[in-house]
């Protein structure tokens, strides 16, 4: 099954299977949109604006094959819990932040990581998937005074303690120290190619999206690259309905999955 999406003249067609969702979590006022920000373009506002929930998706050409990662940016309000909650059934991977000197913030992340495991059990009780959960928590504004901390990094290590796909960072959004190197263990975690970090691909603006077609001149127009991304500037987040589509075609998929190991088996 494949995926068609457009980006400028372009029309990009990506497996499903190579197709991720990235769920952003955190109270408000702790930087995901920073973060954010750093993974998609590179850059820090300092200005600070109230995300209700945004959305972005990039694209990727990683030595001839398609990726394509959806970030959802959430509200640090979660006014809707039934929205928050489908969020996380179709996430894939999790960024849980919270700010070095806010003791709520980080209580709330070890809320999220509570409900993250009970919602993705269910769901994976009626799947039968396998029980990993790529998820970073991320103590985010490092470059703060030491004075001004509220969370010993010893304490917030405790999350992730003994979870081989759960990792702890402390990073600075508006330094952009260890973003980076988070974004690389979270695709290493999720079995995701190292490429689709910040620093490991070339970004190709959308004017230049004619490179993601496999034709040969194409591919010199980004210099033999081997890896190169591309955010979409027009995507828009899946509707709801689209969202529980999805989620009862994963359930009948695996359960047909079963049915035919079964089959097999017998």
């Amino acid at each position: 099954m494949m995926k068609t999406l457009s980006s400028g003249s372009c029309t990009l067609s990506v497996p499903a299977k190579n197709s991720y969702r990235m769920v952003v979590l955190g109270a408000s006022r702790v930087g995901k949109s920073s973060i954010v920000s750093r993974f998609l373009n590179g850059r820090f506002d300092d200005q600070y604006t109230p995300t209700i929930e945004d959305f972005h998706r990039k694209v990727y050409n990683i030595r001839g094959d398609m990726y394509q990662l959806d970030i959802l940016d959430t509200s640090g309000n979660h006014p809707f819990p039934a929205m928050r909650r489908l969020s996380i059934l179709t996430g894939d991977v999790f960024i849980l932040v919270f700010s070095l000197d806010s003791r709520e913030s980080f209580d709330e992340v070890k809320r999220l990581q509570k409900q993250i495991l009970e919602v993705k059990s269910c769901l994976k009780n009626k799947t039968k998937e396998a029980a990993e959960l790529p998820m970073v928590i991320c103590g985010n504004k490092s470059d703060h005074s030491e004075l001004c901390r509220q969370v010993p990094s010893t304490e917030a290590e405790l999350l992730v303690s003994g979870d081989e796909n759960c990792a702890y960072f402390e990073v600075s959004a508006k330094k952009n120290t260890n973003v980076d190197e988070m974004f690389y263990v979270l695709f290493s975690m999720a079995k995701l190619p190292h490429e689709m970090s910040p620093a490991l691909h070339r970004k190709i603006s959308v004017q230049y999206g004619d490179a993601f077609h496999p034709r040969p001149f194409c591919i010199r127009r980004v210099k033999d690259m081997d890896a190169y991304g591309m955010v979409s500037p027009f995507a828009r987040r899946p509707s709801v309905n689209s969202d529980l589509k999805y989620i009862k075609a994963k359930v009948l998929r695996e359960g047909q999955a079963r049915e035919r190991d079964k089959c097999a088996i017998q």
